[in-house]
């Protein structure tokens, strides 16, 4: 972490905190996620999900990418150094006065569609998609400014069932209640009920508190 200057507490989740920092040789900014778990050996955090997902999935202009990671065996700490990005999904519509325009919310999800057909092609299922795990960028250009984000509970389409119910977004539901149903099926209705989800969102600008609906991804 020396070669980081802290700059600023980014946000704070169940598992870790995200902190703004910026290298102290090329002046770069960074999101820095430091986890809350202590891990005993580089083994350990090279099998982490996160990591080995990030991995997998790198390099797609629509998913985080992640720079750097930062272990110190003598006190078990770990950071996950990524690129920085302006603001999530949740912060660009959280207090809005006016909709968003139609066309930028129309490119919001095909940029999001483009992520998820990668990560499933690559093997993966998110199980946490929401607005603050969709980070926005300033752009300018069609079809850029959307990055999916934090993998901590991700999992492997073909992995071992049965997953857990409830993840730390208390008020989604995961996958694990209709992976009983065929993989074709799985994944249809992980299109259809996550982008329906975050399209209302963004159409109304509010947030969406649902009880008892699957929505996962």
């Amino acid at each position: 972490m020396r070669k980081y200057r802290l700059v600023a507490k980014k946000g704070e989740g169940t598992f870790s905190e995200v902190l703004k920092a910026q290298n102290v040789k090329d002046g770069r900014y960074h999101a820095i996620k430091c986890m809350k778990n202590r891990f005993e050996s580089i083994d350990q955090v090279n099998n982490l999900r996160e990591i080995q997902a990030l991995r997998r999935l790198s390099p797609h202009e629509h998913i985080i990418s992640l720079e750097e990671v930062l272990y110190d065996q003598p006190t078990g700490r770990l950071a996950l150094v990524f690129e920085l990005m302006d603001a999530n999904l949740y912060e660009l519509i959280r207090g809005r006065r006016h909709y968003l325009n139609p066309q930028l919310i129309k490119s919001y999800m095909w940029q999001l569609l483009k992520s998820l057909d990668h990560m499933h092609k690559k093997g993966i299922f998110h199980r946490d998609i929401k607005p603050e795990n969709i980070l926005i960028e300033s752009s300018s250009d069609v079809g850029r400014g959307l990055k999916l984000a934090d993998f901590g509970s991700c999992r492997g389409i073909y992995s071992k069932q049965p997953y857990t119910e409830y993840i730390s977004t208390r008020y989604l539901l995961t996958c694990s209640l209709i992976l009983t149903h065929s993989l074709t099926y799985s994944l249809l209705l992980t299109y259809s009920l996550t982008l329906t989800y975050l399209l209302t969102q963004m159409v109304s600008c509010t947030r969406m508190f649902i009880n008892r609906w699957l929505l996962w991804s």
